[in-house]
């Protein structure tokens, strides 16, 4: 009888690990876009927005440009990528119509502390300002340049000059290009973009989100990073000016960066097929009073409403989330090591991964610099 009951066990555990899935995603590329609103993202222009003087100077032009009275076309005017992309091959979870809630776990809606939610998995109450603090707290892309297979490997550009210090670049040793940081890198395209960082004219005090993609890009293509982290800004920028209009056409072209970029993905045999890519934001912004579109903070309670769009070899594609669930944006850096195999541990709690990004029966690394031990989950 025990023998029998031993058999059993061996059975099913070979059972387990027969249906186990390896894997596919190698490289990760998390892309931001600072304050961008769900409403937006699955709504598409705001009608009340565009016909407010105020907020959108050129209102017929910028209608024929972002406008159809049918929502899926009008969201695909301002965001092709992630609709015919993503909504076919990934998933965008944060459409609040279907009670597909994603949340700041933080309480005070706003970058700092967005971003070190993002990537610390801990909405640390005592990371309450955006001034130029060193982050104490240990972020994931610091976790996984520890590891043999990632070390070196790990960069983040971004327009915003805070980042060095919200991933504390002289602690956890990670490349963080920031605002207008000269590019030393070999090849004649960095040292374009370098002169141009400097050059150009710059409207809203820091560099163009153009110049940190492009620096960027090229650095992908020269350097081969694992895991890359590109930060835009503009959105957010334009946003507090009150500029709708140009809310909207930055929010467009960093869609169309993303797809440049994702098409550089898919004609590199290192990251074709086995490259994750994540689209979130640090916080959300005002909508009940169409005014408070411009703000965000504790005040404002919408503001901490957020989304969330992924896609890769390991991401089951079931496009647009339309059934009641409830997720935090704290719970994405336990989500970016597991999806390389990893359980991202850190000197404070941890969240939870997003599972229903992964695969629901994934092999992954328990240990830290251990690639060889493994188990299922």
């Amino acid at each position: 009888m025990r023998l029998s009951f031993i058999a059993i066990i061996v059975t099913v555990l070979f059972s387990s690990l027969n249906n186990a899935v390896i894997a596919q995603t190698e490289n990760i590329v998390v892309v931001t876009l600072d304050g961008m609103r769900w409403q937006e993202v699955f709504g598409g222009a705001d009608s009340i927005l565009l016909r407010n003087k105020n907020y959108t100077k050129d209102s017929a032009g910028t209608s024929k440009k972002f406008w159809n009275a049918d929502l899926n076309e009008r969201r695909k005017k301002l965001f092709p990528f992630l609709w015919n992309v993503i909504g076919s091959n990934g998933q965008l979870h944060g459409n609040r119509n279907y009670e597909s809630k994603v949340d700041n776990a933080n309480p005070y809606k706003f970058s700092y502390p967005g971003y070190n939610e993002i990537f610390t998995g801990y909405p640390d109450t005592a990371v309450n300002s955006n001034d130029k603090i060193l982050n104490k707290n240990t972020n994931v892309l610091e976790f996984l340049n520890q590891q043999k297979e990632y070390a070196g490997k790990v960069a983040a550009f971004s327009t915003w000059d805070v980042f060095p210090y919200i991933l504390n670049k002289w602690r956890s040793g990670i490349y963080v290009n920031s605002d207008v940081d000269t590019l030393k890198f070999k090849g004649e395209n960095l040292k374009l973009i370098n002169d141009m960082q400097f050059l150009t004219a710059k409207p809203l005090d820091v560099r163009l989100d153009i110049i940190t993609y492009l620096a960027a890009r090229e650095y992908m293509k020269t350097y081969q990073p694992k895991v890359l982290y590109i930060a835009f800004d503009e959105t957010d920028d334009f946003a507090h000016d009150g500029q709708y209009d140009q809310y909207l056409k930055s929010a467009n072209a960093e869609d169309a960066m993303i797809a440049d970029l994702w098409n550089y993905i898919q004609s590199n045999p290192q990251y074709s097929n086995k490259t994750t890519l994540i689209v979130t934001c640090d916080h959300g912004r005002g909508d009940i009073k169409k005014d408070d579109w411009k703000h965000h903070g504790q005040k404002i309670a919408e503001a901490g409403q957020i989304w969330i769009a992924a896609m890769g070899p390991d991401t089951r594609p079931m496009g647009e989330i339309k059934t009641p669930e409830q997720l935090y944006q704290k719970q994405l850096a336990a989500t970016f090591a597991r999806f390389l195999g990893y359980n991202f541990t850190a000197n404070h709690p941890v969240a939870e991964p997003i599972n229903l990004l992964l695969p629901i029966h994934k092999i992954f690394k328990t240990e830290k610099n251990n690639a060889d031990q493994t188990s299922g989950f």
